[in-house]
């Protein structure tokens, strides 16, 4: 039998599944909760992974594993690839205000014209203002910014905190174009937005076909 495995790292909990890749059927599977705050420390995530993959048997024996998780919420990363602050949601409502003053000072027109996006308080872009705003000695020290989904891919191929590996950081389209500074008509990284929003530029993501 080959097994694959999908891991969803959601708002709520940590999921993985482990199938037979020739018939879809489920072979085991395993989950462990998140916390309910809307701002926490990334760790978390990974020690919700963990204890998933524990619950569902392992994945020594499985040939593939595919990651999704909450497509907007950032991991700030300084050059060492170790948080510099901790994570606000997607779904958290304190960046309201860093939203407003994004549109205001651009047009919500350009972000629509550039990222696809009518700029809304869950986009990356914007928890990089409130980032900047509300913690700027943390924004002046993150050299990278990934999203959830990106940095437990990150941790799965071996890199981590202290590791300095954040040139290894890969994403995909669809996390990309959640971003709020990826164009889907050139397919490439709006750098300047990144710069307006945290004051300047840092490491991405690698975005692979």
């Amino acid at each position: 039998m080959r097994l694959v495995a999908g891991i969803d790292s959601s708002t709520q909990s940590c999921k993985v599944t482990v199938r037979d890749l020739d018939t879809g059927r489920s072979v085991r599977e395993g989950s462990a909760p998140h916390p309910s705050q809307t701002i926490v420390d990334p760790k978390v995530w990974w020690d919700a992974l963990l204890a998933a993959v524990r619950a569902a048997g392992g994945l020594d024996d499985v040939l593939a594993v595919s990651v999704s998780g909450q497509q907007h919420t950032p991991i700030f990363l300084d050059a060492q690839g170790v948080p510099t602050a901790p994570s606000p949601l997607w779904n958290d409502l304190g960046s309201h205000p860093h939203m407003v003053a994004l549109n205001t000072e651009l047009g919500r027109d350009t972000w629509i014209r550039r990222t696809g996006l009518p700029l809304s308080l869950s986009d990356t872009v914007v928890k990089a203002r409130w980032l900047r705003d509300e913690q700027p000695d943390a924004a002046a020290r993150t050299a990278a910014i990934a999203v959830v989904h990106d940095w437990l891919t990150w941790r799965l191929r071996g890199h981590g905190p202290g590791t300095g590996d954040v040139e290894a950081l890969v994403t995909d389209r669809s996390e990309a174009s959640g971003t709020g500074y990826w164009s889907p008509e050139t397919g490439e990284y709006q750098r300047d937005l990144v710069v307006h929003a945290l004051g300047h530029d840092v490491v991405l993501p690698a975005v692979l076909g």
